[in-house]
């Protein structure tokens, strides 16, 4: 495995792995009514490669599941992605 490949998959790793905390964090700060995490700041994270954490994150914890935008939008963020990459790749 060449060093740039090496280096995309940690950061994916490490993309969706926050990207999986942010929909951890923002359930509890909603549960304790505590200043929420913005919901462009949850799309962001799943654009910058976090969607697969991202969508696990909204499973998991059961949140943000009855938003259209996120029930819509994070499958579509990946779905993007992983044609972007089907295109670089071939």
């Amino acid at each position: 495995m060449e060093l740039w490949m090496k280096i995309l998959f940690v950061y994916l790793i490490i993309a969706n792995v926050v990207a999986f905390m942010l929909m951890g964090v923002d359930k509890s700060k909603a549960r304790n009514r505590k200043r929420r995490i913005r919901e462009r700041t949850l799309f962001l994270s799943a654009i910058v490669g976090g969607s697969i954490g991202a969508i696990c994150g909204m499973q998991v914890f059961r949140h943000k599941t009855k938003h259209f935008s996120f029930n819509f939008g994070m499958p579509l963020i990946l779905i993007i992605q992983v044609v972007i990459a089907l295109v670089i790749m071939f």
